[in-house]
């Protein structure tokens, strides 16, 4: 993985330790595989509590990545954030081994970073997209 200090000193370290302490991330069990320079990318081992009932990942479960990756990647360059909006389109049904959301800053601001993302259900090598997201991440001051 590759270790960035984000623009107010916060680590990746310091955000694995975040993640730790928000229940719904432990629950989650996110890896973070990159996050530095305004992209992010998370994977997240599937499993049945991620479901719905057709077996396909939750769109709560694929709208929390799209969120994160953005989120992440504003973080990256504009330090301490929090999500304002963001808009998802969910584009195929998620069925794989993993999820990969990728996130990539747009336009960084004094006040504002907007970022788009997209999730991917992953089997062995083979990507799908399924869903595509744009936020507006606020930037804490």
């Amino acid at each position: 993985m590759s270790v960035k200090v984000f623009k107010d000193g916060i680590t990746v370290e310091n955000l694995k330790t975040l993640l730790d302490m928000t229940p719904f991330a432990a629950f989650l069990r996110p890896e973070i595989i990159k996050c530095e320079d305004g992209y992010a990318e998370l994977h997240v081992a599937m499993r049945r509590e991620l479901t719905q009932h057709h077996g396909y990942a939750h769109g709560a479960v694929i709208g929390c990545i799209a969120d994160s990756a953005c989120a992440w990647a504003a973080g990256s360059v504009a330090g301490d954030v929090v999500t304002a909006e963001y808009k998802i389109n969910l584009l195929a049904p998620a069925v794989g081994d993993k999820l990969i959301g990728r996130g990539y800053v747009l336009k960084s601001g004094r006040s504002m970073v907007v970022a788009r993302s997209e999730v991917f259900a992953a089997k062995g090598e083979r990507e799908r997209l399924v869903a595509a997201a744009l936020a507006t991440i606020a930037v804490l001051q």
